[in-house]
């Protein structure tokens, strides 16, 4: 209980980032459930027992030895492997996406916890290739590159069948700024981009040109998924039309708490923004994103006064995976990003997403504590 304590006093800063997200997200979460069925009206009330559940995490995590969590990273990418192939094959379909596990009333997306042994093990790796000592050469990076890019491969095309693409493009945004920080020659990532520009082309053309070979090739489910991203250039689409409207005609204040006036099919999830934008106006989404890009800057700031590399690496891939689905997100409800699916960290509901980012913060809470020990033996 007193370590506990310890550990509450020691990371404040962190749990009073958490309790404002816990705010704002029940609140934004209640609101949304005037959309809702009286079955699932009460979200808000199971996204308050996922933060408790995680909290308590955090503190678990916090006890265990930071090498021994690192050791295991293999063997929790094996696991998340797994699982993501035992999806494919037991998972009932939800929204046309076999991505939960569904045991009773709990669904667990493990595409969640795939990104955090994605991030231990891009860490780990990274860091034995420079702890090597050995001289870099070019087929030494070439190793390292396909190392990674062989890690980040397989998770992405089992997530990719599912299918969930919004997961996928958070797999690559973490492996990519993970390896242009860890000082690699920044050549590769000229390669990559001509890669990623004839790739993209092909299959740009070949969706519009040959549609019937595109849907032998992907599948018509990823042809529906092209077309929501047409849909948003064109800014088309009911979704992206409402949350507009509800945005946009919130004002300086908003329409008040509880007042959205628009109907929203992912309320709760993927426009949980635009229900609180709608509620609390321009003053509202002012302090939001304040609050989010101080927490961002917190976690930077963590990042730059490590000592050891690997937990750098680490808390770079995790800051990452944050900033790009806070952009993302908050982006495709106002119409300038496509609409992905992507939630919004610590406010979208959704256990799986609460409890895979409080484990992220717990291992961020035990580096912290490392570096401190290491320091007190200094």
């Amino acid at each position: 209980m007193v370590k506990n304590m310890n550990t509450l006093k020691e990371n404040k800063t962190l749990f009073i980032y958490i309790i404002l997200f816990l705010i704002i997200s029940s609140i934004s979460i209640y609101s949304a459930s005037m959309y809702l069925s009286p079955l699932l009206g009460k979200l808000y009330i199971k996204q308050v027992f996922w933060y408790i559940i995680g909290i308590v995490i955090i503190m678990l995590i916090s006890k265990i030895s930071i090498k021994d969590i690192y050791k295991s990273s293999y063997i929790i990418y094996i696991i998340n492997i797994l699982f993501l192939i035992l999806l494919l094959f037991v998972a009932p379909p939800i929204n046309g996406s076999k991505s939960w596990f569904t045991i009773g009333k709990i669904s667990i997306q493990p595409s969640e916890f795939m990104k955090i042994s994605l991030i231990l093990i891009n860490a780990e790796i990274i860091n034995s290739f420079y702890k090597s000592g050995k001289k870099i050469s070019f087929l030494k990076e070439l190793k390292l590159v396909l190392t990674l890019l062989l890690v980040l491969a397989i998770p992405s095309i089992l997530t990719f069948l599912e299918p969930d693409t919004g997961s996928v493009i958070i797999y690559c945004i973490i492996t990519f700024t993970m390896l242009f920080v860890s000082g690699i020659d920044k050549k590769w990532f000229i390669f990559f981009f001509f890669i990623l520009i004839l790739g993209f082309s092909s299959f740009l053309y070949i969706y519009l040109y040959k549609e019937n070979l595109f849907i032998d090739i992907f599948g018509s489910n990823f042809f529906y998924r092209m077309d929501r991203i047409i849909n948003w250039n064109m800014k088309s689409g009911m979704q992206l039309n409402n949350s507009l409207i509800s945005i946009g005609s919130s004002g300086i204040i908003g329409h008040g708490f509880n007042k959205a006036p628009i109907y929203f099919p992912e309320a709760g999830t993927d426009f949980i923004f635009s229900i609180y934008a709608s509620n609390f106006g321009l003053i509202g989404i002012i302090i939001f994103i304040t609050l989010i890009m101080i927490f961002d800057l917190y976690l930077l700031k963590i990042a730059k006064n490590v000592t050891v590399n690997k937990y750098k690496y680490t808390i770079i891939g995790i800051l990452s995976m944050i900033f790009f689905c806070q952009v993302q997100n908050i982006s495709m409800t106002v119409g300038l990003l496509p609409i992905t699916g992507i939630t919004l960290p610590f406010i979208s509901y959704g256990g799986s997403s609460i409890l895979s980012y409080m484990i992220l913060l717990g291992i961020i809470v035990n580096i912290k504590e490392d570096e401190k020990k290491k320091k007190a033996y200094k």
